[in-house]
């Protein structure tokens, strides 16, 4: 099995690529900072005996993605699988403000992966099999005062890869979205709200279990999904006046 890792330098990233290399997948770990992704796929490979490959990619370069992902396919010998772990918080104060702070997010959340994924659902479905592992957030699941701009993009992100999913199931091509809660990972740390935490090997082992028994949509953690389908429950008149 070939699987490439958008991302691969994150930490739930990191610890999905082990998963993979264990079960003895060949991989192409691809990221902004392209020397840390060499250092991992280095360390993959020694550890676990497979072949670990690494690259750069921008997801807001659009133009460079047709080339990039001609040669992670080449340079793997095919492609069986894809898992998107991308994406950055941004400045939510600036976004909320300034037009190019709130597309900066957008890009590097949504239309970044809109292209990716477009690309690569081409060559999966020509070959009639594979998976995608798209990792999104709960933001998406309400626009929120405190982070909308953000919500708003993993929001498109989960609608984006449903209507993949209903398309490429036909062809033997499985898409998971994975709305995940709060981690413990730089990204978050010090964020003001930030609650029931968990750490990335936890998340890594339930998505890794998620995607073993395929399934569509995976809450992570679990009590993910009573929560914000209270809060969807609340109405907008008084979801409005709260500070979630």
């Amino acid at each position: 099995m070939r699987v490439l890792i958008l991302g691969a330098t994150s930490p739930i990233a990191r610890l999905l690529a082990g998963r993979f290399a264990q079960d003895g997948a060949s991989l192409y770990l691809a990221a902004r900072d392209s020397g840390e992704a060499q250092r991992i796929a280095n360390d993959l490979a020694v550890r676990n005996g497979v072949d670990a490959l690494s690259g750069r990619f921008d997801a807001a370069d659009f133009s460079s993605h047709g080339e990039f992902v001609q040669r992670v396919v080449s340079e793997l010998g095919g492609l069986d699988g894809v898992v998107l772990a991308f994406g950055t918080l941004g400045d939510e104060d600036a976004a909320q403000v300034a037009p190019g702070a709130a597309l900066s997010t957008i890009h590097q959340n949504f239309t970044g992966a809109v292209s990716l994924l477009t690309l690569l659902a081409r060559i999966l479905e020509t070959q009639k099999h594979g998976f995608f592992i798209v990792i999104g957030s709960v933001a998406g699941d309400r626009g929120r005062a405190r982070n909308y701009v953000y919500g708003s993009a993993k929001a498109a992100l989960h609608a984006f890869t449903q209507g993949l999913r209903g398309r490429t199931e036909r062809s033997g091509v499985h898409v998971m979205t994975v709305k995940l809660g709060t981690v413990d990972t730089r990204m978050t740390w010090g964020r003001e709200g930030a609650m029931l935490t968990v750490s990335p090997e936890s998340a890594a082992d339930r998505i890794y279990a998620a995607y073993r028994r395929r399934a569509e949509v995976v809450y992570v953690p679990w009590y993910w999904r009573p929560i914000m389908g209270a809060l969807k429950l609340i109405p907008e008149r008084l979801f409005k006046r709260t500070n979630f």
